[in-house]
């Protein structure tokens, strides 16, 4: 964290402020400084010189890069536009981050993990993705690491909202349209809906401007964080809930079927557990359930 900025409002940049986290992060930053939103229109994550340019001229203290090639099943046979934007993006932000003294906060994923672990993965666990978008991400995270600037990064799982492409719009789509639905049972993990994750973040970044010097702040508090709802349930468990909490006039008959029966091109683990209990320690912030977050957003 850069000299200058530890008694002013710091500036904050967002990028993908059209996806399921940015949308709701836009919102969530607004009061800790000056936030700047970015779309794709105004920041092409392709574009490593684009990259450069509009953090130079931005100057931000923080970047926050919730932006990401995450359609995991693509992601198989587009593995260089997965590399550019899981990789590429988040190296070239964390070079100019450690360019301009400022920091980084950057959202990772459960697909890291094998998902042979029978309890909740905890950061310090043997990583070990099993398909493209795991592994690119990964590589995102070890990339910001490498650059020695100041980083968060957030681990999450299994993310909803109400925009974008995610699980809960689809399954209200097919439920209304179908009687019944086959989804995965034996895959387990927690939803988390995106405003819950950009509400925690702004929890965070909070603490970071309350504190006399946030340089240090940020030097003792960078790293890799687990960042869920809490509990966790199946894919199936998921649905089930979803339509409980749904108005849709006829619920759907939801069959649990495993996920042998659902081939995709991309392997997902079936343990997607990931431990909070390290972002608890140093924030004193946790998620709420699951289920109660899902409830606030289907409401």
């Amino acid at each position: 964290m850069r000299e200058g900025t530890m008694d002013k409002q710091p500036t904050i940049l967002v990028t993908g402020v059209n996806g399921q986290v940015g949308y709701e992060l836009l919102r969530s930053l607004q009061g800790l400084g000056r936030v700047v939103g970015r779309d794709r229109s105004a920041l092409d994550l392709d574009d490593p010189d684009a990259i450069r340019r509009v953090v130079r001229e931005v100057k931000p203290t923080i970047i926050v890069n919730p932006a990401a090639y995450t359609a995991v099943d693509k992601a198989e046979s587009d593995v260089d536009a997965a590399t550019r934007l899981n990789v590429q993006a988040p190296r070239v932000l964390a070079e100019e981050a450690k360019r301009l003294g400022a920091a980084l906060v950057h959202y990772s994923t459960d697909y890291v993990f094998d998902g042979t672990k029978d309890s909740p993965y905890v950061e310090s666990d043997t990583v070990n993705p099993q398909n493209v978008y795991g592994r690119t991400k990964l590589e995102g995270e070890q990339a910001i690491a490498a650059s020695g600037c100041d980083h968060l990064i957030l681990r999450t799982s299994w993310v909803y909202g109400t925009r974008g492409k995610n699980f809960l719009l689809t399954m209200l789509k097919l439920g209304a349209e179908r009687e019944e639905l086959s989804v995965v049972a034996d895959q387990i993990g927690a939803p988390t809906w995106s405003r819950t994750i950009a509400t925690t973040t702004a929890h965070v970044l909070a603490q970071a401007a309350r504190v006399d010097d946030r340089g240090q702040w940020w030097a003792q508090q960078t790293g890799v964080y687990h960042l869920t709802a809490g509990g966790a349930t199946s894919w199936h468990g998921f649905a089930e809930a979803i339509f409980e909490l749904s108005s849709l006039a006829k619920r759907p008959v939801v069959k649990p079927i495993p996920a042998s029966s659902y081939p995709t091109p991309a392997k997902r683990p079936a343990n997607s557990r990931i431990s909070n209990d390290k972002f608890a320690a140093a924030f004193g912030v946790r998620a709420p359930d699951w289920r109660e977050a899902l409830a606030l957003c289907v409401q």
